[in-house]
């Protein structure tokens, strides 16, 4: 296991510096000049003659500060901290990803891991509690329509998740807020806090008031996660239980209960896993319908902000950030197929 874990990460490691390098290359396709625009900014407010003003001077500099300067493949190595940056007065320094520095974002002007952390903060806060409802309800949902296998409650259940499933999120959310919102009153159509006196309130009544305003997006997000995941469940533990072994252990006289969650449930498991922990992968990637929809501040509305504006920096460390952890989920997957199912081994 340890050998396995091992070759493993230096596959991933070997596969980030690819991907990183592809995804650099192609930023850096788009026409954005940041040392052109910080020269012509500064010519602008040039007090001087402008023929005094040294254009070729300030530019290199400014290619320097932000390591413009030299080839493209420089260009990546000092982006990823392997190559020092190059000043104008003549001091190198090593300021790249694996050193901590994101970069500075255009759009605020302000260092990239400051602006992500509080939008970072309100997607995962939002989606643990959407995922732990949505795991709740979907598996034993799941296992019950599969149980009950053409019954009336079962059609029912599959009616529902078929509207669910097929169902655009925006819809969705319009009807919830039409109701809960407008016709009943019951939750705020948008906002992730009140406005009025939210910082004088103690941390529990801050943690009780923005999950007040998150019941609706709530509401909405587990909806829609219901179809997919209620049905694939279903579909895996039907087969599940038309497996032999599940037979040989009804005929031992097992109780319905043992042979349902200890048998077929565990086999039935093997294929879930992979939807399951990438569930979980999702929280960090937030949902940007929803977000827009209720107003959230979470990442998926931030990264299409950073998009709209060209925020380079801020595009390509969410990109990073998100290989990471496709690249990190998969290993956490066949991890788990070891432990789920003995017969899958992954020492090899």
């Amino acid at each position: 296991m340890f050998k396995y874990v091992v070759k493993r990460i230096l596959y991933i490691l070997l596969i980030f510096f690819i991907l990183s390098f592809v995804l650099f290359m192609v930023y850096n396709m788009i026409p954005i000049d940041k040392a052109y625009t910080e020269t012509q900014n500064e010519l602008k407010g040039y007090k001087g003659s402008k023929e005094a003003f040294n254009w070729a001077e300030r530019y290199d500099y400014w290619q320097r500060y932000y390591g413009e300067n030299g080839s493209k493949f420089e260009r990546y190595l000092r982006w990823m901290g392997l190559y020092p940056y190059e000043y104008a007065n003549g001091t190198t320094k090593f300021n790249g990803i694996l050193e901590g520095n994101l970069g500075t974002s255009t759009q605020y002007n302000k260092p990239v891991k400051e602006v992500i952390i509080p939008p970072m903060k309100n997607t995962i806060f939002i989606n643990i509690f959407a995922t732990i409802l949505g795991l709740g309800i979907t598996i034993p949902l799941g296992i019950f329509c599969a149980v009950k296998r053409g019954s009336k409650r079962d059609v029912a259940v599959q009616v529902g998740t078929i509207i669910g499933y097929s169902l655009p999120t925006f819809i969705i959310a319009i009807v919830f807020m039409f109701f809960f919102s407008i016709v009943l009153k019951w939750f705020p159509v948008s906002g992730a806090h009140t406005n009025t006196g939210y910082f004088e309130m103690t941390p529990m009544q801050q943690f009780w008031n923005r999950m007040y305003y998150l019941v609706l997006p709530l509401m909405v997000m587990t909806f829609c996660s219901l179809g997919g995941m209620t049905r694939y469940v279903r579909a895996s533990m039907i087969e599940a239980l038309s497996l032999d072994c599940i037979r040989t252990a009804r005929a031992k006289g097992l109780k319905e209960r043992v042979v349902i969650y200890s048998h077929a449930w565990r086999n039935a498991l093997i294929p879930i896993v992979t939807l399951i922990i990438g569930w979980f992968l999702g929280i960090f990637s937030g949902s940007m319908m929803i977000e827009h929809i209720f107003s959230l501040n979470g990442i998926g509305e931030f990264y299409y902000k950073a998009l709209n504006v060209n925020d380079n920096e801020v595009i390509l460390a969410l990109q990073l950030f998100y290989i990471v952890i496709g690249l990190f989920g998969n290993l956490v997957i066949d991890i788990a197929y070891g432990f789920i199912d003995p017969r899958i081994r992954v020492n090899k």
